[in-house]
């Protein structure tokens, strides 16, 4: 199933500190953040996603732990390990609120850079 993001609310949200009030807007991964056309990578890679299934991990999240993991030379695991530690890194994959868990399993960074193939590997680094 095509990846779908979902805003759950709940009645402690009213405690938890957005993002957006963390960060320093001044940083370069949050002006990066506002320039990188998000809809392209969702048109681009949505094509390989059946409309049945279990919903997939956002695109924005996959496009970005991909670059976190290129541009700091990281592995998988690595990346997502530290990706739970950085502020900067989830306002980047375009989370809301801060959170305490890996976003996905590491494994299924390799599973998306197969689905998507060398071709899109390529446009992740243009």
């Amino acid at each position: 199933m095509k990846p779908q993001r979902t805003h759950h609310t709940t009645q402690m949200d009213w405690v938890r500190v957005e993002l957006k009030s963390l960060v320093d807007a001044r940083h370069p991964l949050v002006k990066l953040s506002g320039q990188i056309n998000w809809v392209t990578f969702d048109e681009k890679f949505g094509s390989g996603y059946a409309e049945e299934g279990r919903p997939a991990v956002e695109t924005r999240l996959m496009v970005a732990l991909n670059y976190l993991k290129w541009t700091y030379d990281l592995s998988d695991a690595e990346v997502v390990g530290q990706w739970v530690e950085n502020p900067y890194w989830q306002y980047l994959s375009g989370r809301q609120y801060f959170e305490h868990a890996m976003p996905i399993d590491p494994s299924s960074m390799t599973s998306w850079r197969k689905r998507i193939g060398v071709e899109g590997a390529e446009e992740l680094l243009k």
